[in-house]
């Protein structure tokens, strides 16, 4: 079985306007699940530790700046 490439996964606005928890937002896949439902439509809070690394994606990304957090 091989996947197969395609355009961009329609989720049919299902996280339009919704609100989402995401823990540990300032790892690196928190961090990229929280752009990701961003971008979907969320309104993403985020609860985490401060991020883990220096440079982090968390900071580089300005993910701040789209999501409500909370340390």
């Amino acid at each position: 079985m091989h996947a197969s490439k395609s355009g961009p996964i329609d989720f049919g606005g299902a996280f339009e306007g919704r609100r989402v928890l995401v823990t540990g937002h300032t790892g690196f896949k928190g961090a990229w699940l929280a752009l990701w439902l961003n971008r979907l439509g969320a309104q993403v809070i985020g609860y985490a530790l401060p991020p883990p690394t220096t440079p982090a994606l968390f900071t580089a990304a300005d993910i701040e700046s789209c999501l409500d957090q909370h340390h």
